[in-house]
């Protein structure tokens, strides 16, 4: 942590040196900051050095260690200063995201038939490696998806028009070229749509057990015991098969571009190079994927509530944590077009931004903020001082603490899932390992993640969460 000077309670930074453009700003508190990985340290370091980068490489207060960039890392770019696009800044499971739907229900109704509204949903979206769904997708269809995305999967019978007004971007990323994904991908993601895969993925019944802002939860429709739904899940094997090609791809093309790489996996071509065009028009087509997947999965939970139930879900928000955008943003008193890379960072932008929904422009946008099984999930609003701090930017989750690896050595996952039961929470999951390695321990302390994002200005909380089952890949 050389070089890691403290600006205030909630915030650090690294001045520029060496081959750094911009400075490191990293929110934390003084227990995060103990707590965080000197190889962050070093990966936001590399992503400061990045050609085109504007204003600082930041870092969530959930940051951990990823592939390149940092995961909790933001960087942005711009174009017509050399800026860069990168597969490594994106990730692999591109569009990764949370959904919240509110299910017109209390936390009783639900616990009356915890255990068989479990067993329904775990049977009826399917779960864990490789998992398969009953949607098969022909080649005219998956360019069809990868086009239209969740506004593709409403045309299809999978949901309703007002749906899309809440989800990001409309349910529909413009700019998707399907001829830039490969074969490989899109047989990839053939039999794979409204399914939720593994690792931290998850559907989960919910509880709003605290309200912090009573006039944005009145704004957002949260009351104290309503029961919520959350859908945390990306583009399954097509994001990861784009980002393991085009990270290839543009670690061979660096020298052409003149691009030395202090680390391999931060891979990256010019934006406005073909190279560069191509990734983002595959990359759009990824998010475009993982917005229709989440609204097929959607479609999957409303007919298992209706037929408990007799009710419907409607939908809250939808963003992603994995995703490059081009955005306005203020830079020096300076509106720029910036290319805004986002790698376990949620988009948080704050009251009156036109790319809101009009119902919710006056308040902000809801930022989604997914948990573990076992502790408690967030629902913060964007303010217009995240929109100056950090590009419209907050955490995302908890961020691990332990590797998979590691927790695997220190949990079984018999054991994990009995803890919770006792506690009464349900889980569902095909693997015993991968509910080892998504124990509850393996992660910071969620609630003093986005406390910091609050008092750091990022985003402001209106609602805390706390699961009642838990459908895990």
């Amino acid at each position: 942590m050389k070089g890691l000077t403290k600006h205030s309670d909630t915030e650090w930074r690294i001045e520029p040196t060496g081959a750094m453009r911009v400075p490191v700003v990293i929110f934390a508190s003084e227990a995060l900051i103990r707590d965080i990985d000197d190889k962050v340290i070093e990966q936001a370091i590399n992503v400061a050095g990045l050609p085109g980068i504007v204003g600082a490489a930041y870092a969530m207060p959930d940051a951990h260690w990823g592939y390149g960039f940092p995961i909790g890392g933001v960087g942005a770019f711009d174009a017509d200063a050399g800026g860069i696009v990168s597969g490594g800044g994106v990730g692999f499971d591109i569009c990764c995201g949370v959904r919240t739907l509110h299910t017109g229900l209390d936390r009783a109704a639900v616990l009356a038939v915890q255990k068989e509204l479990a067993d329904a949903l775990y049977y009826s979206v399917p779960v864990g490696v490789g998992s398969t769904g009953a949607i098969r997708l022909d080649h005219k269809g998956m360019d069809a998806m990868l086009e239209g995305g969740a506004a593709w999967a409403v045309g299809e019978g999978y949901g309703r028009p007002e749906d899309l007004a809440r989800i990001e971007e409309q349910g529909r990323m413009a700019g998707a070229d399907p001829s830039q994904v490969s074969d490989q991908a899109k047989q990839r993601q053939q039999q794979e749509m409204g399914t939720l895969g593994s690792g931290n993925h998850y559907l989960e019944v919910q509880a709003v057990t605290e309200i912090y802002d009573a006039q944005i939860a009145a704004a957002f429709g949260l009351r104290i015991d309503d029961a919520m739904v959350s859908i945390h899940c990306g583009s399954r094997g097509l994001g990861h098969q784009i980002g393991t090609e085009y990270l290839k791809r543009m670690a061979v093309a660096a020298p052409k571009h003149g691009i030395n790489l202090p680390d391999r996996e931060l891979a990256c071509a010019p934006i406005k190079s073909q190279l560069g065009q191509a990734y983002l028009g595959a990359m759009r087509a990824g998010i475009n994927c993982a917005l229709a997947n989440r609204q097929i999965i959607t479609h999957l939970a409303r007919r298992v509530f209706d037929e408990f139930f007799g009710t419907d879900l409607e939908l809250l928000y939808d963003v992603s944590h994995n995703t490059c955008k081009l955005e306005e943003h203020v830079v020096d008193g300076r509106r720029r077009q910036l290319y805004v890379h986002r790698k376990g960072a949620t988009r948080a932008f704050g009251p009156g931004h036109p790319d809101l929904p009009p119902d919710l422009r006056r308040v902000g946008q809801p930022v989604l903020i997914g948990g573990t099984m076992g502790t408690a999930s967030y629902i913060l609003v964007g303010t217009e001082q995240g929109m100056q701090l950090a590009f419209g930017s907050a955490c995302h989750g908890a961020g691990r603490a332990l590797s998979r690896h590691a927790a695997t050595r220190r949990w079984h996952g018999r054991a994990v899932q009995d803890e919770l039961a006792s506690r009464g929470i349900v889980v569902r999951s095909p693997s015993a390992r991968g509910l080892a390695e998504e124990a509850p321990g393996a992660y910071k302390d969620v609630s003093e993640v986005v406390l910091v994002a609050e008092r750091a200005g990022l985003a402001r909380r209106v609602a805390r969460l706390e699961p009642l089952l838990c459908i895990k890949g």
